[in-house]
């Protein structure tokens, strides 16, 4: 795509995971006519999981792409800034009793931040990445396909880096990406989506956490106090889990719905007991901010949550009309005003 300007071909840095999305979205580019240059970002492999290789064959997979299509490929080393800025956040919100978005932090460290400065201090008029999301003067919006969209994961982004974002698949479906992915004789077209944690991938937390947070047996407490069972660590349940807690008293299903960290107490009790109108929000960031409050707006606590139509006030306080399931400390709070993203903060 050329500068009708400067007659210049604009560059374009593409982060390439070697799943579809990304390789879509380098492909979708190059058809536009950007220079593309697609980047393969080095991930924190912790070796506790045995998995220090796949990373591997996921940057090998971005390769072949890049050849395929005929672009430049490098690969940047972000796996020390991974471990310290991702890895130490999630270990050490899960000591404080708190649920982690390490998503939402790969994207504002790593992505949007080390990735976008190297590229643009590179050369590059713009970044791009296979997110599902739109971005329209220097808003940001909701992706054409919702079941897709990862807007919830990009609150902490401003105005600045939007300018200089794109987004190819936002505007189209996930079905439409594997079509495009065959058409382009893409060998990853079939690949299944990556689960899990951004820069770990699928795992089994309890088991990952168990190798930086020692077991602690403690006592499971119904809300009244009375007592139901044990557990071997309070840092290893969030709010509103219900798998896990090996309760055999024949009356539940059971949720925790609080913990008491210092005491290492769990408390659970019914799904109805999860439910709460009132949330605190704290490190707000806004993309749009608000001539004056209360700010009315929706709001989504989870990545899969519905949005949820609330007031937000000045002392942070969000209160909602409807009651809410499963608030959990340490998750995102993302403020959207119809398919527009206003901005986010950290449920308190």
């Amino acid at each position: 795509m050329k500068d009708t300007r400067s007659g210049k071909t604009k560059k374009v840095f593409v982060a390439m995971s070697g799943g579809v999305d990304s390789s879509v979205s380098a492909a979708l580019l190059k058809q536009a006519g950007f220079d593309v240059s697609g980047v393969y970002m080095r991930q924190w492999s912790p070796k506790v999981l045995g998995q220090e290789c796949i990373w591997r064959g996921e940057r090998q997979d971005a390769m072949r792409v890049a050849q395929k299509l005929g672009i430049k490929f490098l690969t940047w080393d972000f796996s020390k800034e991974y471990e310290k800025e991702v890895g130490k956040y999630m270990i050490n919100s899960y000591k404080n009793g708190v649920t982690p978005n390490p998503d939402v932090m790969c994207n504002k460290i790593i992505k949007f931040g080390l990735f976008f400065d190297k590229a643009i201090k590179s050369g590059a008029d713009f970044i791009a990445t296979g997110h599902y999301a739109k971005i329209k003067n220097s808003k940001l919006l909701e992706a054409k396909d919702k079941n897709k969209d990862q807007t919830y994961f990009l609150w902490t982004l401003n105005k600045n880096q939007l300018s200089k974002i794109l987004f190819p698949v936002g505007g189209i479906t996930k079905p439409e990406v594997r079509k495009l992915a065959k058409k382009f004789k893409l060998h990853i077209a079939g690949k299944k989506d990556s689960q899990g944690i951004c820069f770990i991938g699928p795992l089994d937390m309890k088991n990952f956490l168990k190798s930086y947070i020692k077991p602690k047996k403690g006592q499971i407490l119904s809300l009244s106090g009375e007592p139901i069972a044990e557990h071997d660590g309070v840092y290893y349940y969030t709010i509103g889990q219900r798998h896990g807690l090996d309760i055999k008293n024949g009356k539940g299903p059971y949720f925790v719905i609080k913990k008491d960290v210092k005491k290492n107490i769990i408390y659970v009790g019914k799904e109805k007991d999860l439910l709460s109108k009132r949330a605190v929000i704290k490190n707000i960031h806004w993309i749009e901010k608000p001539k004056g409050f209360p700010v009315q707006l929706s709001a989504k606590m989870r990545y899969r949550a519905p949005l949820a139509k609330a007031k937000l006030f000045k002392n942070r306080e969000l209160i909602f009309q409807k009651p809410q399931r499963a608030i959990a400390p340490g998750q995102s709070a993302v403020f959207y005003k119809a398919n527009n993203v206003l901005g986010g903060g950290i449920i308190e």
